[in-house]
């Protein structure tokens, strides 16, 4: 090898050498690049299956809806701990398992997809997202306290404990159990001195706390701190001095219902696409859920309770909320088909196979 040939092979190895070391020092932004690409891919994705899967609980902010807690503070959470409760759902509440292996129907890349969107905090971005797909939830019903309803209740005797109760039992009681507490199809009266004899206070906070399955009575212990807790239950307990006082808010109306044949035509599309495996087709039940279309269902349930178990599902059994699915036109016209069937509608409906 001449001495020309032995010096281009020296400066070749050197080329080589410098640019490994280059691609070597150059690695670590590459790298950092693929993984911020890959935190940005999972965060657009766990933002629409929270769209999709979570925000008729947990509203398009992460702000909560009645008695589901707020994820807002998600980040500050162990990230297992997310992960899990994803997966595997809560004992005793109405945060169901998502997982597959739970028998849900999210993968373990999901759930994952769905702790980072959770733990990267862009509530803004996702309540945009959620809109664009037209799964904002419908709002809670909530009475109105006029303000001179307020000042005559903070006269009374413990006036200011009796406002702070009926303030958190407007926003958060009176669409179920209504507006002065006197009941409704959707839950029982509190405002009766039957009530206020046959429970006492620890039977109220138990109730608040666990809820009571198979209604739409959820927990309140994630959404309702303690102060907000004993508030409503003091207010229950002295509901009588009210009574005598002669206060009450405004009857809570419902919106009327659109029964028009465009409305009940999209109300059936929806509830064949959506409701038929487990009410049956036509509504007249199977073995998972009861059967819609009889007179006993439809006679006793008027409009703005289906509408609430529609949007709200029901705490402890099968009947999921489609709040975050559906909106409110949606849901009324679901309503409106259900409503239509009433007229033909079977006193006992038939037995199916």
């Amino acid at each position: 090898m001449t001495q020309q040939m032995r010096w281009l092979a020296l400066m070749g190895t050197l080329m080589i050498a410098a640019g490994l070391g280059l691609a070597v020092l150059g690695e670590p932004g590459r790298q950092a690049a693929a993984a911020e690409s890959l935190h940005i891919a999972m965060v657009t994705e766990g933002t629409d299956l929270y769209a999709q899967n979570c925000v008729a609980c947990h509203g398009a902010s992460g702000e909560g809806i009645a008695a589901y807690p707020a994820l807002m503070t998600a980040a500050d959470l162990d990230a297992q701990m997310l992960f899990n409760t994803v997966e595997r759902g809560r004992y005793n509440t109405g945060m169901a398992a998502f997982g597959v292996e739970e028998g849900g129907i999210l993968t373990g890349m999901q759930i994952e997809s769905i702790k980072v969107m959770l733990q990267a905090d862009t509530w803004d971005t996702v309540a945009v997202r959620v809109a664009e797909l037209g799964l904002t939830p419908p709002q809670i019903v909530a009475a109105e306290i006029p303000a001179e309803t307020l000042t005559l209740v903070e006269a009374l005797p413990d006036g200011a404990a009796l406002a702070a109760g009926l303030t958190v039992y407007a926003e958060n009681c009176a669409a179920c159990h209504g507006a002065n507490g006197e009941g409704s199809t959707l839950a029982p009266a509190l405002n009766t001195d039957e009530l206020r004899v046959r429970l006492n206070d620890a039977d109220l906070a138990r109730i608040i706390q666990t809820g009571v399955p198979g209604t739409l009575m959820a927990s309140w212990s994630g959404a309702l701190d303690a102060n907000q807790q004993q508030a409503v239950i003091a207010l229950i307990g002295n509901w009588g001095e009210l009574n005598t006082a002669g206060i009450r808010l405004p009857v809570i109306e419902a919106v009327p219902l659109d029964s028009s044949p465009q409305a009940i035509a999209n109300g059936q599309r929806l509830f064949n696409m959506l409701c038929t495996q487990c009410h049956g087709i036509d509504g007249y039940g199977s073995p998972i859920a009861p059967a819609l279309n009889n007179q006993t269902f439809l006679s006793q349930t008027p409009d703005a309770a289906i509408q609430q178990i529609i949007a709200g599902g029901v705490t402890g059994t099968t009947m999921p909320s489609w709040g975050g699915y559906l909106n409110d036109a949606d849901i009324a016209a679901i309503t409106a088909y259900l409503r239509s069937l009433e007229a033909t509608a079977p006193i006992i409906a038939p037995t199916q196979p």
